[in-house]
């Protein structure tokens, strides 16, 4: 198996190779892992005599996310450790290589033998987090031959996947190097419980404290406030072009009319030219974008600022600002359902706002959990659009929703805490060098 497992991973790195020619996000996997080992050694320099070095994987940016609070948290509790971030993908690396909160950022390199030696021995971290879905056989196990304390977080486990197969002795090896498994739900809890699994704690979903220090400390938007002017508010997040479909032709249905929600914000998931304009051009009630609403609010006339203003939807055309926005929200739909998967559905929750998402959810605990609970709702179909909205506009109903949110989210904080509280003992018995800054 593990003669497999290299021969894979050697097909899929020429596979790589190759696309590079032609594809920008293979080119930057590749180029981010040219001469690493020595670009990892300059960085680090001499500092590692002085400083314990934390070491986070994780896959991509959402992958970040979950980890983000376990980071922050960490360097509050120990300033005198390092955090080494390492990414699989170019759409985590490319978007957090300047993260604040992380000493050294890289690539995690190919994961074979020579080089999850090389890399630990460099690096030679105290400690090292994987998050959720990360299980590269070479580093866990170098990691276990050198006793370096690890740890998967955020994981989520059932009896389909392959670590339980008659056939996934190998993979369940794999398992078996982590010091600690902290997973989101107690089916993950029961699943490797029932497979002789004991280094196994029940903490949540790390994401969850991140969004409700989000919603605790959050900018104002002027702009937003003087389009929603009291009214309640509709927003779609991360929206793609199915999502947009549904949403535009709700608007032009409801036409800016009291009896529906009138005020409507469009986040898209790409913010392109191109996408905008497809947007614009699908809706036939008075719409403006984010930039030209600041404008006119800041620089325009009485006029203009009073058109701004009575526009029926907002369009954002910048990125970073969707989990602030929410803050502005009555209620939420979130893109991505009639894709590849959904976007943050914690985001929304975070406000206490009932959700609409399309089908595809199912690889998304919390989502999976507030259907459940009633406080998120999925459809297939603008026609099951329309019915959820028409359920939401029962005062009780919508009521009911918005707490399901609000318990979910209030029940499952706390991960961070737990996760950090089982590694002290860990962390306690590192030997910190002191530093020539100490006057020691």
């Amino acid at each position: 198996m593990i003669l497999l497992y290299d021969l894979g991973l050697r097909l899929y790195y020429l596979g790589i190779k190759a696309a590079s020619i032609t594809h920008e996000k293979a080119r930057l996997w590749v180029a981010g892992r040219t001469g690493i080992f020595e670009r990892i050694s300059t960085a680090i320099g001499t500092k590692k005599n002085q400083h314990p070095i934390l070491w986070i994987h994780c896959a991509s940016l959402g992958e970040f996310e979950q980890s983000r609070p376990i980071i922050e948290s960490f360097k509050a509790q120990y300033p005198r450790w390092q955090v080494f971030l390492t990414f699989y993908s170019p759409s985590g690396y490319e978007i957090r290589k300047n993260y604040p909160f992380a000493d050294y950022v890289f690539y995690l390199p190919l994961d074979t033998k020579a080089n999850a030696r090389r890399f630990l021995e460099i690096v030679q971290p105290d400690i090292a987090i994987f998050v959720k879905y990360e299980f590269w056989y070479h580093f866990l196990s170098e990691l276990r031959t050198r006793n370096t304390p690890s740890f998967l977080i955020s994981a989520i486990f059932n009896e389909n996947q392959i670590f339980f197969k008659p056939y996934g002795r190998f993979f369940r090896k794999i398992l078996h190097t982590f010091t600690t498994i902290f997973v989101q739900n107690k089916e993950s809890l029961d699943t490797l419980q029932k497979f002789g699994f004991d280094n196994i704690i029940q903490a949540g979903d790390t994401r969850i404290d991140r969004v409700m220090t989000l919603s605790k400390n959050l900018k104002d938007f002027p702009v937003i406030e003087a389009f929603a002017d009291g009214q309640k508010v509709l927003i779609a997040g991360s929206t793609w072009h199915d999502d947009e479909k549904i949403i535009t032709h709700y608007a032009n249905q409801i036409g800016g009319q009291t009896n529906g929600y009138a005020k409507i914000i469009i986040v898209p998931h790409e913010v392109s030219e191109k996408r905008l304009i497809e947007i614009r051009q699908s809706l036939r009630v008075p719409n403006i974008l984010y930039s030209e609403a600041m404008r006119r609010m800041y620089n325009g006339t009485d006029a203009e600022k009073s058109e701004a203003s009575q526009a029926s939807v907002l369009v954002i055309d910048h990125i970073g600002s969707l989990s602030a926005i929410y803050r502005y929200g009555h209620l939420a739909y979130v893109g991505g359902g009639f894709g590849k998967g959904i976007h943050s559905t914690l985001e929304p929750g975070a406000f206490g706002l009932p959700i609409i998402f399309g089908p595809k959810y199912q690889k998304f605990e919390e989502a999976t959990q507030l259907i459940q609970s009633k406080g998120a709702f999925t459809i297939k179909s603008y026609a099951e659009f329309e019915s959820i909205m028409i359920h939401l506009k029962n005062e009780a109903e919508y009521n009911g929703a918005s707490k399901s949110v609000e318990a979910y989210l209030s029940q499952n904080q706390g991960a961070t805490k737990i996760i950090l509280s089982t590694m002290d003992h860990e962390i306690t018995k590192i030997r910190i060098q002191p530093s020539v800054n100490d006057g020691i």
